[in-house]
C-alpha cells in the first residue's frame, strides 16, 4: 500500500513536542521506537484517494508500557490538528479508567502555553474543546452506551477487555462516523480474562490475531499484539524484552525480576505474571489464592493456653442457612507473642450433616468431635449458640473491635454489642478485603503468621478462589470457590480490622516521625 511520509510525520512530530506526565512529568515525549513505528504505519499508510488506509488500529500490550500516555498524546494530536467540528471520544469500561486518559491529556496541555490558549478544559464534564475549530474531546464509560447519534472522527478504546458488555463498542462503531472522511478507531488494551471467550474484548482480540496470522484479510484494520506464546519459557529475560518493548524505559527490569520470583513461588502470582507482564489471555480472575504447602509450613508450635488473656481481633462470616458460619480470632504481636497468630472454628447445622459427609466426602462429623466445628440443632445454624461461644471466648481473651461481613450479621452483632463485644462491618469487595488478604499472604510467606493445626481451616484455605483486577487487587469468590471458604473469610474480616487498628495504635504510641 502507498505510504505518505508527510502524513506519518505530522502526528510523530506533534507528539514529540509534548511533555510526559506522572513519574516522567516535564520530560520531553520522545517516542520509543515501537510507538514511532506503529504511528508511522497507521497514519502514513494511505489509499488511492489519499485518505488513511486504516480505519481501525488495534494495539495489545502488557501494562506499564506507556499505554495511557500514548492514548492521551494521540487524543491531543487529533484535538489540535483535525478539521473543524471533530468529535473525539475516549471510551473505557468505567468512568475512573476513562478519567485516567483525560487527566494525562490535561497534564500535557497544561505544560504547553500554546495548547493552553487553544483549548478550553471543562473538568465537570471531562471535556476539552478546541476553541478555534470547535473540535471536542470527551470521555465515555460503559454506563453511557445508550448515547446514539454521535458522529465521531476518532474513537479510542482503552482496555477493551474490561468492557462488561458489548453495548458501548457497538454504539461507537456501528454506523458511527459514516459521514466522516477519515474516521479512526483506536483500540489500545491489555490481554483480558475471558475463560468462556464470549466478551467483546476477546472477539476483537481474536479478529486482530487472525489478521496478523493472515487468516482474515481486512485492509481497514491494523493490528499489533505483544504477547508471549502459551508454551514459552516465561522466565526468559529476552522474552520479557520482546513482549514489553518499553522495558528499561517505563518498566524497571529489577521489578520484573522480583515479579518473576513471586511467580515461581505462587500459582496466583504466576498467573498474574502471565497476564500483566506477558499479556497472555488465560483464565485469571478465578484463581486459587495460596498453596496448601504454605498453610502446612506455617502451623504454629504453640497452644491455645499460650494465648489466654492476650489481645485479639475477632472476625465473623455468617452462614445463610445450611452453610458454615466461621469465627476467627487474630492475635497481633504483643508481649509473649512474637508473631501474628489465628484461631479458627466454625458452626454447621446438625440436621442432615451425616448425609453431607457422605455426599461431599468431607468429615464434618470428625471435625465436630475434635472441636474444630460445632453442630447446632436444626436445619440452619442457630446464632444463639454462636453468640454464647463468642461470649465465652471474650472472657478467655482480650477482645478488641472485630470485623464481620454486612450480610445477615446486624442482629447478632447488636446483641453482642450490648455485652460490650463490638464488631464493625467489612465491605466484601476489593477495597474492603484486598489489603487484608495481601497482608496475610505477606506475613505467612515471611513466617510472621502462624495458626493451629486445624483440618477444617486447612480445607477451607485450599478451597479459596479469588477474583483479581488489573491493579492486582483480590477478593475471595464464594460463588466460584470449589467448596466452603467461610472460616477463611472470617479470618480476612478479622485481619481487615486488625491491620487498620494496629497501624493506628502504632501512630498513637510513637507519634508521627519526620523524615
Amino acid at each position: 500500500m502507498p505510504h505518505n511520509k508527510d502524513r506519518a510525520l505530522e502526528p510523530i512530530e506533534f507528539i514529540q513536542m509534548l511533555n510526559l506526565t506522572d513519574d516522567f512529568y516535564g520530560q520531553p515525549f520522545v517516542l520509543p521506537k515501537w510507538q514511532y513505528n506503529i504511528i508511522w504505519d497507521v497514519y502514513g499508510t494511505v489509499g488511492d484517494n489519499g485518505y488513511r488506509q486504516y480505519r481501525y488500529a488495534y494495539l495489545e500490550i502488557p501494562k506499564k508500557n506507556g499505554k495511557t500516555t500514548l492514548i492521551a498524546a494521540l487524543s491531543i494530536y487529533h484535538l489540535a490538528c483535525d478539521g473543524p467540528g471533530g468529535q473525539i471520544y475516549c471510551c473505557a469500561a468505567d468512568r475512573s479508567q476513562a478519567t485516567l486518559v483525560y487527566k494525562a491529556a490535561v497534564s500535557m496541555i497544561e505544560q504547553n502555553e500554546d495548547l493552553k490558549e487553544m483549548f478550553k478544559i471543562t473538568d465537570s464534564r471531562k471535556e476539552i474543546e478546541n476553541v478555534e475549530t470547535g473540535t471536542i474531546l470527551k470521555v465515555l464509560s460503559a454506563e453511557a452506551y445508550s448515547k446514539h447519534g454521535l458522529n465521531p472522527t476518532v474513537v479510542i478504546f482503552d482496555e477493551l477487555h474490561a468492557q462488561p458488555k458489548r453495548d458501548l463498542w457497538d454504539t461507537m462503531t456501528f454506523g458511527a462516523g459514516a459521514a466522516r472522511k477519515e474516521p479512526l478507531w483506536w483500540v489500545i488494551t491489555t490481554a483480558g480474562d475471558d475463560p468462556d471467550r464470549k466478551s467483546i474484548g476477546w472477539e476483537i482480540h481474536d479478529q486482530a490475531q487472525k489478521i496478523i496470522d493472515g487468516e482474515l484479510v481486512d485492509p481497514s484494520w491494523y493490528a499489533k499484539i505483544y504477547s508471549a506464546p502459551e508454551n514459552a519459557d516465561i522466565y526468559d529475560e529476552e522474552l520479557w524484552h520482546k513482549i514489553n518493548p518499553s522495558l528499561g524505559i517505563t518498566i524497571d527490569i529489577d521489578s520484573v525480576r522480583r515479579e518473576a520470583i513471586a511467580a515461581q513461588n505462587s500459582e496466583s502470582s504466576e498467573r498474574l505474571f502471565r497476564w500483566l507482564r506477558l499479556n497472555q489471555w488465560i483464565s485469571l480472575k478465578r484463581i486459587g489464592w495460596l498453596p496448601l504447602t504454605l498453610w502446612d509450613s506455617t502451623v504454629g508450635k504453640w497452644s491455645k493456653a499460650d494465648l489466654v488473656g492476650k489481645k485479639c481481633y475477632p472476625g465473623l462470616d455468617l452462614a445463610s442457612t445450611i452453610d458454615l458460619t466461621g469465627l476467627a480470632l487474630v492475635f497481633p504481636p504483643q508481649e509473649g507473642i512474637p508473631d501474628w497468630r489465628v484461631l479458627i472454628e466454625g458452626w454447621i447445622p446438625e440436621d442432615k450433616m451425616k448425609e453431607r459427609v457422605q455426599r461431599d466426602g468431607v468429615p464434618y462429623d470428625r471435625w465436630v468431635k475434635n472441636g474444630f466445628l460445632h453442630a447446632t440443632p436444626g436445619n440452619a445454624v442457630d446464632y444463639d449458640f454462636v453468640e454464647a461461644r463468642i461470649m465465652t471466648l471474650s472472657k478467655q481473651y482480650s477482645f478488641q473491635t472485630g470485623g464481620t461481613d454486612p450480610w445477615n450479621s446486624r442482629t447478632l452483632t447488636q446483641r453482642l454489642g450490648k455485652e460490650d463485644v463490638q464488631f464493625i462491618e467489612v465491605v466484601q469487595n476489593m477495597a474492603g478485603m484486598s489489603p487484608a488478604m495481601k497482608e496475610i499472604e505477606r506475613l505467612l510467606r515471611s513466617n510472621q503468621f502462624s495458626h493451629e493445626d486445624n483440618p477444617l481451616a486447612r480445607w477451607c484455605f485450599g478451597n479459596v478462589i479469588t477474583a483479581v483486577d488489573g491493579n492486582e487487587n483480590i477478593k475471595p469468590m464464594k460463588n466460584k470457590s470449589k467448596d466452603r471458604i467461610d472460616v477463611i473469610v472470617a479470618w480476612i474480616n478479622a485481619m481487615a480490622v486488625a491491620i487498620r487498628q494496629e497501624k493506628q495504635n502504632a501512630y498513637e504510641t510513637r507519634g508521627m516521625r519526620l523524615l
